[in-house]
C-alpha cells in the first residue's frame, strides 16, 4: 500500500519551518509554547519529538499539522506558505494532505469502525465505489478486517488505534503526525501499534511522533529532543 502522494512535495520537502514561534496571550501575559524552531521534514521521513510536559511538543506538532499557524517565521507545506492560506484552505490541506493519530483516538462512538474510516473520505469526496475498496483495504492493513461493523466502545484500546490509524490514512496522506499513540496502552498492546506505525513509515509515508515513550522514540531515524520550546538537540541513526 505505497503512498503516492510523497512525490508530490516540492523540493524533497514536506514541510519546512524556519525560526517559527508561537505564543499564546493569556490573562497574566503571553506565553511563548514555541520559540525559534526550523526543521524540515521529507517524503519517509520517521521522527520523534521528545521532552517533558509542557516543553511546546504537541503545540509544534499542530503548527506541523497546520492547526495552528505561526506567530513569527515561517512555515511551508509543499512550498505553500501556510499562513498565506485561508481557513477552508487549510482545513482541505489536512484532510487531503495529513492524517492525525491521537492519544484518545477520538473515533466518532456512534459509527462503525467501517464508518468512521469512510468518513474523511465522503468529506473527500472519494466516489462511492472507491471509498468502499480503500476501507477495506485499511481495515484489513490495520488486521480489522473482521471488526469493520464494530462501534468503538465493542474494540479494546490497541483496536480502537488501529481504526485511528486507518481513518488517518483514508485519503492517502504523504504526512502522518502522532501525538502519544500509545499513551493510552498498555505495553504489548503499544509494541504492536509501534509497529503497524513503522510499517506505515516502510510504506512510504513520512511520520513525525509525539512521545515521552523512549522505546517508541528509539525506532525513529530522527529524534528531537525540546525544552522550554526550542530544540535542544537532534540525534539521527
Amino acid at each position: 500500500m505505497t503512498n503516492d502522494s510523497v512525490r508530490s512535495s516540492v523540493n524533497g520537502c514536506i514541510v519546512e519551518a524556519t525560526h517559527v514561534s508561537r505564543i499564546f496571550s493569556m490573562p497574566a501575559g503571553p506565553v511563548t509554547a514555541v520559540a525559534d524552531v526550523s526543521l524540515r521534514i521529507a517524503p519517509g521521513d520517521h521522527m520523534a519529538i521528545r521532552g517533558p510536559s509542557g516543553c511546546g511538543k504537541s503545540t509544534l506538532l499542530h503548527m506541523l499539522g497546520c492547526v495552528e499557524t505561526p506567530t513569527a517565521g515561517t512555515l511551508l507545506f509543499q512550498g505553500s506558505d501556510v499562513a498565506t492560506l485561508s481557513d477552508r484552505q487549510r482545513s482541505l490541506l489536512r484532510l487531503r494532505q495529513i492524517g492525525f493519530v491521537f492519544q484518545r483516538f477520538f473515533l466518532l462512538p456512534m459509527l462503525t469502525a467501517w464508518e468512521n474510516v469512510e468518513l474523511p473520505q465522503a468529506e473527500a469526496h472519494v466516489s462511492k465505489p472507491e471509498r468502499r475498496r480503500r476501507t477495506q483495504e485499511l481495515l484489513e492493513y490495520v488486521g480489522l478486517g473482521a471488526r469493520a461493523d464494530h462501534r468503538p466502545s465493542e474494540l479494546s484500546g490497541g483496536e480502537m488505534q488501529r481504526v485511528a490509524i486507518a481513518r488517518a490514512l483514508a485519503n492517502r496522506p504523504g504526512l502522518l503526525l502522532a501525538d502519544e499513540p500509545t499513551g493510552e496502552l498498555d505495553g504489548a498492546t503499544g509494541e504492536q501499534i509501534a509497529t503497524l506505525l513503522d510499517r506505515v513509515n516502510a510504506d512510504g509515508t513520512a511520520l513525525v511522533i509525539v512521545t515521552h515513550d523512549q522505546g517508541l522514540a528509539g525506532r525513529a531515524t530522527r529524534v528531537l529532543t525540546m525544552r522550554d520550546g526550542r530544540i535542544e538537540s537532534e540525534v539521527q541513526s
